[in-house]
């Protein structure tokens, strides 16, 4: 197995690594205090019993509310159970940070609206979990993983929060997450927060879950929920999608808001559901997608937005499709390679169209700027998010959080420091020049020289690549060992990027990415959809305490 990716198959969490060149927890709030690692004395070796809603998808809850086998109630109740019983005990995948002390009165006023009114829809009474970078306007905290955050209860549901309610989604509860989304330290562990601790890999618990969705990804693929919310601003829900065995789409930048959701980056932060199957993520894309006035970036999205996702699923969907394969992002590793060839090959069978390479010319030239961006609009970006909840906010700006770690460290920065945050507090305003200069190089680099150029070229529906290869040991001491990925060019230029699971190796998931232009989700989730009924490569995970390798 290699670990020496070019610049242009890192992704964010690799790149950042190598510098700018690259309980069920209670309602109340909990005492300050670090992060426990686990102990060494936990038994990490039970194996969960069977679960009675293990790969149910929303549609099989549906079925099951509407005959009455389920409620809503019962359903909540059940996954409330099981979050206790894996996540906080048995093997520990601690993918749950705080669960909503109100879910079950939510689900029992949602089980009188059905019986009364019928289903507002496909998510009425369903259980999902959000990353806890999401404001709640409700009892629970709202932290980014940060200490520092501990006790924000925002005094407004973030628009996505607000859209899942509306449709009749229970929030069941918020994951846990890399803390600050993955943006503190070129050498942090992925899936580890100040707050939270380590959430761990339910494929094998030495592994890594990756990040920053980390939480989301570790619980939707352990079935504490029907499915979940995770954000991205490079990587960070098409990697632990691959990590754990899920579909996950990163959309267009602007299709969904971004209003209440702790930031990095307004050029390229968004939210994106995270699921067992291409199907449910189409649903969950349904309810979140919108339009916002308090998001300017939603204005593009006018007349762009589907009403229903679900109607591009098609089983014959590779049939005619014209997908690039962009070589550059292989060759981190064999295996994974064999693989892409493998099911790459699939795809001619099933009728797409496959050019071979085609590459885009610009990878490896735009990371370095891309992390400028990214220091320059967090410092900007978080102050403004501080600002809107006034007084209820702990802390005011990244200087305010840098002075809390530093007085804090023994609990904040026991494994890893905070370099980023005191390179992006030395930045300055969104109106300097470096800062205007390298947003529109990476725009144009990524969109018009990048994506948009090569599948002109080509005449293509789609780009394809590895998302990632098999998840990594966890290291708390020396940080992440990804060797490659495919997300930057997609989050880069803000376009849409969806994982479906590939296949697996050595009994770890891989996941295959498929991305292509702005606004071509119909187009993605047709192909990925295909790609998914083809291949039906989903395998539940089985909680191994570690991947047995042998001589």
């Amino acid at each position: 197995m290699r670990n020496d990716p070019s610049p242009s198959s890192r992704s964010r969490r690799n790149f950042i690594r190598a510098g700018l060149a690259t309980t069920v927890a209670t309602a109340a709030v909990p005492a300050l205090g670090a992060a426990r690692v686990l102990d060494q004395q936990e038994n990490t070796n039970v194996i969960p019993r069977e679960f009675e809603l293990d790969e149910l998808t929303i549609d099989d809850l549906q079925q099951a509310m509407q005959s009455g086998k389920y409620s809503s109630r019962s359903l909540t109740e059940k996954y409330l159970a099981r979050i206790q019983d894996i996540d906080k005990a048995g093997p520990r995948i601690n993918s749950v940070i705080e669960v909503n002390p109100e879910a079950l009165e939510i689900a029992e006023v949602l089980d009188r609206e059905r019986k009364d009114k019928g289903p507002r829809g496909p998510l009425h009474g369903i259980p999902i979990l959000i990353k806890d970078n999401i404001d709640t306007a409700d009892r629970m905290n709202t932290t980014a993983g940060s200490l520092a955050l501990l006790g924000s209860t925002p005094p407004k549901d973030a628009f996505v929060a607000a859209q899942l309610r509306k449709a009749g989604a229970v929030i069941l509860g918020k994951t846990n997450l890399s803390e600050w989304a993955n943006i503190r330290s070129s050498h942090s562990t992925s899936g580890w927060s100040g707050r939270g601790g380590l959430t761990r890999n339910p494929y094998a618990l030495d592994r890594n879950p990756c990040g920053s969705s980390s939480g989301t990804g570790a619980a939707v693929s352990a079935n504490l929920c029907a499915a979940g919310v995770g954000t991205e601003t490079d990587g960070s829900v098409v990697c632990p999608s691959s990590a754990n065995g899920l579909a996950g789409m990163k959309p267009t930048l602007g299709l969904i808001s971004r209003n209440g959701i702790i930031p990095i980056s307004h050029s390229q932060d968004t939210s994106g559901p995270m699921a067992r199957t291409v199907r449910d993520v189409a649903i969950l894309l349904d309810a979140m997608a919108g339009g916002d006035p308090e998001d300017k970036a939603t204005a593009a999205s006018s007349g762009k937005i589907q009403t229903d996702y679900t109607k591009f699923l098609d089983p014959a969907g590779l049939k005619g499709a014209r997908i690039g394969v962009v070589r550059k992002y292989f060759g981190f590793n064999d295996a994974v390679d064999e693989l892409m060839n493998k099911v790459i090959d699939d795809m001619k069978r099933a009728g797409a169209d496959i050019t071979d390479p085609a590459d885009i010319p610009t990878l490896g030239k735009f990371d370095d700027t891309e992390l400028l961006v990214l220091m320059y609009e967090l410092k900007a970006d978080l102050a403004a998010y501080l600002a809107r909840l006034g007084d209820t906010a702990p802390v005011k700006s990244l200087k305010d959080v840098i002075e809390f770690n530093e007085k804090h460290k023994e609990k904040e920065m026991s494994f890893f420091g905070q370099d980023i945050f005191l390179k992006a507090e030395e930045k300055g305003p969104l109106t300097t020049k470096e800062y205007l200069d390298a947003l529109a190089n990476n725009h144009k680099l990524t969109r018009a020289e990048g994506i948009d150029f090569v599948m002109d070229k080509f005449k293509l529906d789609a780009l394809v690549a590895p998302t990632g290869g098999p998840a990594w040991l966890t290291d708390l001491i020396d940080g992440d060992h990804a060797a490659g990925g495919s997300s930057n060019a997609a989050a880069v230029a803000g376009y849409p990027n969806i994982n479906v699971t590939a296949g697996y190796l050595y009994g770890l998931p891989v996941g295959i990415s498929f991305f292509g232009r702005a606004w071509s989700e119909p187009t993605l989730l047709k192909i990925a959809y295909a790609f998914e009924q083809l291949t039906k490569a989903r395998q539940k995970p089985m909680f191994l305490p570690t991947i047995p390798l042998g001589a």
